[in-house]
């Protein structure tokens, strides 16, 4: 599985980074790839294909939600699964990004566990055709 995390924060980065590297079983590894910004997401993308993106919100010039929108109204990455990841966890948020098209949404801070859960959620949601 080939995984883009998009971030501002290079600390957020090697955490999910690690989190997920520490999921892998023999065989069933992921590829990571991290972009800083939204802007740098959207430079990277067209290298992929990926199959989930995890971002954060709030970033500036392209923000999470932009890249989020870009992901779903392109044909090419109908099949992306994008995790929502950000420090704003209201139900208004959570329910705004879900009206975007996120298949997931975590609010900071959260555990390696609560991540990979999340992205165990949004892989298996995906697989199964939602």
């Amino acid at each position: 599985m080939r995984i883009l995390i998009v971030d501002d924060s290079s600390a957020t980065r090697t955490f999910v980074r690690e989190a997920l590297e520490a999921r892998d079983t023999p065989g069933a590894s992921s590829e990571v790839v991290e972009a800083d910004n939204g802007l740098e997401a959207l430079r990277v993308l067209p290298r992929g294909p990926y199959s989930l993106v995890i971002s954060d919100i709030n970033m500036s010039g392209v923000n999470g939600l932009e890249l989020l929108n870009f992901i779903r109204s392109n044909k090419s990455y109908e099949n992306v699964g994008v995790l929502l990841i950000s420090t704003q966890g209201s139900e208004k948020d959570k329910e705004r990004g879900r009206r975007l098209g996120a298949d997931g949404y975590l609010a900071k801070p959260f555990t390696a566990d609560e991540l990979r859960q999340a992205v165990n959620d949004v892989v298996a949601k995906r697989s199964a055709g939602g």
